[in-house]
């Protein structure tokens, strides 16, 4: 029986076992920079084979929260040095998530106010991001009217997530995760009820829809190699006012197609049925395995019966963990021993200082990780 403990070939690299820490948004990197204490978190978790970092905006345009740790700047690129490293001599890989939210921003968050950028005009009324409020204090707040992106500035948004994505490998990062779900930039051209655009990336053929994610996964191919690019999706998912469009399965399944062809490093689909979304289809994910052939992560709603189960029935091959990885540092060993695993805190999931964020311990009795 394959297990979630078992190794695993990912591009060229061996994995010590099939589980990956999930991306999760932290906002705890004043002037998005990560400091000490994000090189500390992530080393903490190291007992998952693969890293992948909470979403790090690719651009001042593409924050759509305080405090998220960039990948735009040298400043940033030197405080994510010390995380890989940290997170390396943990015997882990770890890619980053380039990310842009597209409009679930705000103008607090943009450069001299402007408004926040996406597929379409229509602002996401009932979304939030975490910008400033009136008083300049962090809060959540109502997205922003966007500006739709010209087609040229398309091409302009491309080069920023292949900027990124050099700029990742310069920090250290074995790979990247192209940010295409949840509602943000890349699903907001692949969505068909929120594309509403009459060009060449525009919502009346399956192809347009398709056209922006692919050019960005292209471009980082281009510029670091397939081997380095992963994507992150979320077939059916609703978050931040996605809608049922038409050709929407069979959107993906082209989408499965395309990227396979493409040798990239991995697809991570995150199911959205775990935080509230309709579910995907029966049927969906053993039809998305057949169109793609490479490596397979699935997030949402995981535990270790899940994952052992789907791994073992070859519809998966690594099970990503989010929430649980936050309180528990040494989530594969609690797994292997049947030692219980604990709930986090939510009231200390984004800002604040160390509470909640390097101060979880280990299991009594596992091997000490070094803080």
């Amino acid at each position: 029986m394959t297990s979630l403990f078992d190794g695993y070939q990912l591009a060229g690299n061996t994995l010590k076992n099939r589980a990956v820490m999930a991306p999760m948004t932290r906002a705890r990197a004043p002037g998005n920079i990560p400091t000490e204490a994000t090189a500390r978190y992530y080393a903490q978790r190291t007992d998952a084979g693969l890293i992948v970092t909470e979403g790090t905006p690719i651009s001042q345009e593409g924050n759509g929260f305080v405090d998220c740790p960039g990948i735009w700047n040298d400043e940033q690129i030197a405080g994510w040095q010390q995380v890989t490293q940290r997170v390396h001599d943990g015997g882990s890989l770890i890619f980053t998530q380039i990310w842009h939210v597209g409009r679930i921003s705000h103008t607090s968050l943009q450069k001299n106010g402007q408004p926040p950028v996406s597929s379409t005009a229509v602002q996401a009324a009932k979304s939030s991001a975490f910008g400033f409020n009136d008083a300049g204090e962090p809060d959540f707040v109502i997205a922003s009217k966007p500006h739709a992106l010209t087609t040229e500035e398309v091409k302009r948004v491309v080069k920023d997530f292949a900027h990124a994505a050099v700029n990742a490998v310069k920090a250290g990062f074995d790979g990247v995760e192209i940010h295409g779900a949840n509602g943000y930039l890349v699903e907001q051209f692949l969505n068909g009820a929120v594309n509403d655009r009459q060009d060449r990336y525009g919502s009346d053929t399956l192809e347009n829809r398709l056209r922006f994610a692919l050019e960005v996964v292209d471009a980082c191919i281009a510029k670091i190699g397939a081997d380095r690019v992963g994507i992150r999706l979320s077939p059916f998912g609703r978050l931040h006012e996605l809608g049922d469009f038409a050709e929407e399965e069979e959107t993906f399944l082209a989408l499965a197609h395309e990227l396979s062809h493409r040798n990239i490093a991995y697809i991570h689909i995150m199911d959205q049925a775990s935080r509230g979304a309709p579910a995907m289809p029966d049927g969906f994910l053993e039809k998305f395995r057949q169109a793609y052939n490479g490596t397979l992560i699935l997030a949402g709603g995981m535990d270790l019966n899940k994952a052992n189960e789907m791994i073992n029935n070859n519809i998966i091959d690594l099970a990503a963990f989010g929430a649980k990885y936050i309180s528990n540092p040494d989530l594969v060993e609690r797994y292997r021993h049947g030692w219980p695993v604990s709930e986090p805190d939510h009231k200390y999931y984004y800002g604040g200082a160390e509470q909640g964020y390097t101060d979880y311990p280990t299991f009594s009795g596992a091997t000490t990780i070094k803080l």
